[in-house]
Parts: structure tokens; sequence; C-alpha cells
């Protein structure tokens, strides 16, 4: 679960999936109010869940399976990877952009 940089509190899980499903990119800390961002460290770990849910088109591929008992998985690996995402959650006091174009001497 993310700990706030500022007030160093430990967010619940429920918070956390409450500040996540948001679209503006601060997470406001419930204890402080302090605006918070996830880490790019944080963003890296948990985009390796999204293709867990697209894994039964890839199982389908290599094995004759039904397409109903495929296409009634990706909503139950949904599920699953909201309730795990909160935990893969750091945050930070300072937004972090992925520098593409950094000079590397």
């Amino acid at each position: 679960m993310p700990t706030c940089d500022n007030c160093n509190n430990k967010w619940s899980w429920k918070q956390t999936i409450k500040k996540i499903t948001t679209l503006d990119p601060a997470m406001t800390c419930p204890y402080c109010d302090e605006k918070q961002y996830q880490t790019q460290k944080s963003k890296m770990k948990s985009s390796f869940f999204y293709p867990i849910v697209l894994s039964p088109l890839l199982i389908q591929v290599f094995f004759d399976i039904p397409g109903t008992i495929l296409l009634s998985l990706i909503p139950i690996l949904s599920i699953l990877v909201l309730l795990f995402y909160p935990f893969l959650v750091e945050t930070s006091s300072k937004e972090e952009y992925i520098n593409f174009f950094e000079d590397k001497q």
C-alpha cells in the first residue's frame, strides 16, 4: 500500500482504489491533503498486470478452448488485477516524468 511522502501514513486498500480510479494523476493524501503522485518505478511494476487480463486471447491461439470460457476469464482476471494493484502503488510528493530524450554523455 502507498505511504504518504509528507505525513508517512499508510493508505488503506479502499483509499488507494478511490485515488487510482480517477483521471487526475495527482492523488490527494486522505490524511494530510497533500498531493501525491505515483512513482515511475511503481507504474512500471503495475504495467506487467495489463497483459494478464488479455492472456486468454493468447491462450486461445495455442489451445482449443471454447470462446465462452476464455471470454469469461477476462472479467475474472480484471477483478484479480484490481484487487492486487493497490499493493504495487508507491507514491512520491513530486511528479516524475519519463525523459525519452535525455542527453547521455
